[in-house]
């Protein structure tokens, strides 16, 4: 396996280190010098991480690629139960406050188009999210405040947390959670990658940042038959149809416009003979909503609605519901500490206001027991950028760097405003 201290054979690293941005500051005791000693490695492991991607809930290797480098910085991490997953303290001053900082490391079942040379090598698998690049990043963060902790510079304990399953239902999360990840925990951060920002911005955002999603799958049965006489049966082809188009509008009607509820089916599936009505039917899909109280009300509302809808039909209607995540809401004063250190990383330029996105994250379970923020980091390349969750998606590895120099100086600020 790749060590994150050796870059993998072929292909140029990245565009060169940038100069530091206007109005930034040196980060503390000469982490500067160790920082740019380490970021070919830290490129090097995210190549490594995209090219041996892990299904959510598999992510066994690269949990113990993380666990052995932090090891090698001369910390004690610890894999969650599964061994899918790694919690790592860094251990400062023990009067201090407990900070957590968090990456996603699974990755999503794309295949992967790229010509680079560290496309996928797990058939269908791919780090179309940059998870990888979250990865890299904490590592990076590891390392320096493993540093800084040497040197009794650490005024308080962070708390490192490596998590699985991001990216499916139950959420990882809650893995992390159930484990302890958030004991003694008085605030949490995290990034993501935004491809549509530049490197060295960072979006930032008050409240809501992300929607809740939830998952809803409809499976309709009956008794099939002939196409020639579609009276004697059940048409679940066009009770499918019905379903896929008249569900996704009609809940629509039933909450404010502004609370943003959107149903999308991104699958549907019946009958496989051009003169044979099917016995069985599916679709399901992903619903999104933006504020708290419209999804407390999901589940019921669109009960009703697929059952009014089908009903005319005679189809039976087996209705899954699976509640997923509610949205990320940033508290101020998390957002407070993420604008000082974007300032202080990447200069007050860096700093970019972020709109609320229609996709989910599970980050929003921890801020359910702690206050804590999301921020956005840029990983734009140059010409088009390509959407995340498409198999194409790459960054600019730049941005590995940028992250590294937020979340520590996230983290130093986070620990002197909680004393």
């Amino acid at each position: 396996m790749t060590s994150a201290l050796t870059l993998p054979p072929g292909g140029p690293l990245a565009s060169s280190r940038p100069e530091s941005p206007t109005g930034s500051q040196p980060l503390p005791f000469e982490l500067d010098h160790l920082l740019a000693l380490r970021v070919p490695g830290l490129i090097a492991t995210r190549r490594h991480i995209h090219s041996h991607p892990e299904l959510s809930g598999e992510e066994f290797e690269t949990a113990a690629l993380v666990h052995r480098e932090l090891s090698l910085a001369g910390l004690n991490p610890r894999l969650l139960p599964k061994g899918n997953g790694v919690i790592c303290d860094i251990d400062g001053r023990p009067d201090g406050p407990v900070i957590a900082l968090r990456a996603d490391i699974d990755a999503l079942p794309l295949g992967d188009p790229k010509d680079v040379p560290y496309r996928s090598t797990v058939e269908g698998v791919c780090h179309a999210c940059g998870h990888d690049v979250h990865t890299a990043v904490m590592l990076g963060v590891g390392m320096l405040l493993a540093q800084l902790a040497d040197l009794g510079q650490l005024d308080g304990r962070v708390r490192l947390i490596f998590q699985p399953a991001e990216e499916i239902l139950p959420c990882g999360s809650l893995e992390v959670i159930e484990a302890g990840g958030l004991d003694d925990v008085v605030q949490i951060f995290a990034l993501h990658c935004d491809p549509n920002l530049p490197v060295g911005k960072v979006g930032l955002r008050v409240g809501p940042i992300t929607a809740a999603a939830d998952n809803v799958t409809v499976r309709l049965t009956g008794p099939g038959g002939h196409t020639a006489r579609p009276h004697l049966t059940v048409d679940l082809v066009d009770a499918l149809g019905r379903l896929v188009t008249e569900v996704p509008t009609l809940i629509s009607r039933r909450v404010p416009a502004n609370s943003g509820l959107l149903l999308v089916f991104g699958h549907a599936s019946a009958g496989t003979r051009y003169n044979v009505i099917p016995s069985e039917a599916c679709a399901a899909g992903t619903l999104r909503v933006m504020d708290r109280d419209t999804w407390n009300q999901a589940p019921k509302i669109v009960a009703q609605v697929v059952r009014d809808v089908l009903a005319p039909t005679g189809a039976t209607v087996d209705l899954e519901y699976l509640r997923g995540r509610p949205p990320v809401t940033n508290d101020a004063g998390a957002i407070g500490v993420f604008t000082a250190a974007t300032a202080s990383a990447l200069g007050p330029e860096g700093i970019a206001e972020t709109p609320q996105s229609m996709g989910g994250e599970d980050f929003s379970w921890y801020l359910e027991h702690v206050p804590g923020a999301l921020a956005r980091l840029g990983v734009g390349r140059d010409g088009p950028n390509v959407d995340l969750h498409r198999a194409s998606f790459d960054v600019d590895e730049r941005a590995i760097e940028a992250g590294v120099r937020l979340m520590v100086q996230t983290a130093l600020r986070a620990l002197a405003a909680a004393r």
